[in-house]
């Protein structure tokens, strides 16, 4: 699976994409981020408060709580801010 990460998740796990084998159940979005936490300190600094994290999965915006078998490509956002 492609994972993409965009703005300061990007620079704080230090790769703007990468292809991930992801291991047997997980199963929304919750489970995936949870995971990517314990990939290493990179990852946990990204993600310590995955509550505001904002995902898309084959480019639509999804709930946490959303499956992603089937997903091609999942995407992470910090949160939006206006301007």
């Amino acid at each position: 699976m492609k994972l993409i990460y965009f703005a300061w998740v990007r620079e704080r796990i230090g790769k703007a994409e990468e292809v991930v084998d992801l291991p047997a159940g997980l199963e929304t979005v919750s489970d995936l981020l949870d995971w990517l936490r314990e990939r290493g300190e990179e990852y946990e600094n990204a993600l310590q408060h995955p509550e505001v994290i904002r995902v898309a999965i084959n480019q639509e915006h999804v709930a946490h709580g959303e499956k992603i078998a089937g997903a091609s490509e999942i995407a992470l956002f910090p949160p939006m801010t206006g301007g």
